[in-house]
C-alpha cells in the first residue's frame, strides 16, 4: 500500500478547547472551558442581520470588506485609541481574528524568519509561524504575575528576528500590558525592521478602571503593526467569525494579498449588519461593566474555597491556583474536575510549548448568572 504523505503540522492533534468540550458534554458538565458567551446577542443586532439577508443582500463583498463598516471601525478606533486609519486603503475585514493572524504571518513570514511569542499564548501562533518555516522564540511569563522581563526578552533579538507577537489582553493569563511595558517595546524594535502583531480581541473587557493601551495610541509602533480585533468577542458572537485587521497601507496591501486567496472576503449581511449595529457606540462602550459583574460574581462565589484567584485585569477568562486542592498536574486536574465534579476548564499548560505545570486552570465567565451559579456551587465542594 502506498503511504502517503503526512501534513505539515501532523503532530499537532486537537485543540485543548474542543477536548474539553466534549468531555464536557460526554459528562454532562457545566462548560467553562471555551471561550463563549452561553447568552443570546443583542436582538437588536440579530434583527439587522435578518433583515439584510432577506433583503438579499447576500452575495460576495468587496476584498478588504463593506466599506460602513470599515469607516465605523476606523471611527472605533480613533475615538478609542486616537489612530487613525483609512477605511478603504487600512482596514480589512476578516473571518474571525485567527484568520486575521493566520494571514498576517502568512504574509511576511518565510523561511527561518524568527518570531517572538509571548507564553502562556493563543495556540494558533506557533503552528502558523511554523507552517511557513519560521522559527518560534518564546518568552514564558509565568504565575502568579505573568511580567515581562523586558531584558530577557531583549536577549532573543537577533537579526533573524521578522515579528513579535503580543496578545493585549492576554488570554489566558486576563493580563494587560501597562505603559512601562509599551516604552519598553518601542526601545526593543527602534531602528530595526521588526514587525508587530497586535492580537486585541479583548480590548474593550478591562476592569476596574484600568485601560486597554493599544499599540496603535503610539505612532512609533503603529507604523509596524498589524493590529487584530473580533466582533464575536464583542458583541458575543463568536460564530459569526467576523474581525478585522488594521494597518498601515504599506502592510495592508502586502495582507491582502493572501487574504484574497485565504478567504477572498466576508460574510455580506453581517458586516452590513455590524456596520449599523456600531453606529450607536453604547453598543460596546460599556462592554467591560458588563463583563466586570460576571467576573465579580464568579470571584465573590469563590473567595471562601481553596482556589487561589489570580488577578484578572482583562478578557472574559479567570485564572485559578489549585495547589491547596491538589498536587496532580493540570491536565489530570482539569480532567478529574470535569468528570467528577462537572465543570469543565482548561489547564495552563496547553499555553506552554514545554506544557509547564503551575498547577493553575482557566474559567471562562462569559456565562449567564445561573450557569456560573452552578459551577461556583460544584467548585465550592472541593
Amino acid at each position: 500500500m502506498i503511504q502517503l504523505p503526512l501534513s505539515k503540522l501532523s503532530d499537532i492533534g486537537t485543540t485543548i478547547f474542543s477536548q474539553m468540550t466534549q468531555l464536557a458534554n460526554e459528562n454532562q458538565a457545566i462548560n467553562l472551558s471555551q471561550g463563549f458567551p452561553d447568552f443570546m446577542a443583542d436582538t437588536e443586532l440579530l434583527d439587522y442581520a435578518g433583515d439584510f439577508i432577506k433583503k438579499g443582500v447576500n452575495q460576495y463583498a468587496p476584498l478588504g470588506g463593506i466599506i460602513s463598516l470599515k469607516e465605523e471601525i476606523a471611527r472605533k478606533i480613533e475615538n478609542s485609541h486616537q489612530a487613525i486609519y483609512h477605511p478603504e486603503s487600512e482596514i480589512t475585514v476578516t473571518a474571525g481574528g485567527t484568520q486575521a493572524i493566520f494571514t498576517a504571518i502568512a504574509t511576511f513570514i518565510k523561511k527561518d524568519d524568527e518570531v517572538i511569542i509571548f507564553e502562556p499564548a493563543y495556540d494558533c501562533y506557533e503552528p502558523t509561524v511554523e507552517l511557513f518555516g519560521g522559527i518560534v522564540k518564546r518568552f514564558e511569563m509565568k504565575a502568579p504575575d505573568y511580567n515581562i522581563d523586558w531584558n530577557t526578552v531583549k536577549g532573543l533579538v537577533t537579526d533573524k528576528t521578522k515579528m513579535i507577537i503580543l496578545n493585549n489582553p492576554n488570554n489566558p493569563s486576563g493580563k494587560i500590558l501597562k505603559e512601562n511595558d509599551i516604552q519598553e517595546l518601542i526601545k526593543l524594535v527602534k531602528d530595526t525592521p521588526i514587525l508587530i502583531l497586535s492580537d486585541e480581541v479583548y480590548e474593550n473587557i478591562v476592569f476596574d478602571g484600568k485601560q486597554h493601551l493599544s499599540l496603535c495610541k503610539y505612532p512609533e509602533l503603529k507604523e509596524r503593526t498589524l493590529l487584530v480585533a473580533s466582533f464575536g468577542k464583542l458583541f458575543h458572537v463568536t460564530g459569526w467569525k467576523v474581525g478585522y485587521c488594521a494597518a498601515p497601507k504599506a502592510l495592508t496591501d502586502e495582507f491582502r494579498k493572501v487574504h484574497q486567496f485565504n478567504v477572498f472576503c466576508v460574510n455580506t449581511p453581517i458586516q452590513l449588519a455590524l456596520g449599523e449595529y456600531m453606529k450607536n457606540e453604547d453598543h460596546y462602550n460599556h462592554l467591560n461593566e458588563f463583563f466586570q459583574k460576571k467576573r465579580d460574581f464568579l470571584r465573590e462565589g469563590l473567595k471562601n474555597t481553596s482556589f487561589e484567584l489570580l488577578d484578572c485585569e482583562g478578557t472574559y477568562f479567570q485564572a485559578l491556583k489549585y495547589s491547596k486542592i491538589s498536587d496532580k498536574n493540570d491536565f489530570e486536574f482539569a480532567h478529574e474536575l470535569t468528570v467528577t465534579h462537572k465543570v469543565a476548564s482548561v489547564p495552563f499548560s496547553s499555553f506552554y510549548k514545554n506544557k509547564l505545570n503551575e498547577h493553575v486552570i482557566r474559567l471562562c465567565f462569559a456565562k449567564k448568572e445561573e450557569t456560573l451559579e452552578k459551577a461556583i456551587e460544584n467548585l465550592s465542594k472541593l
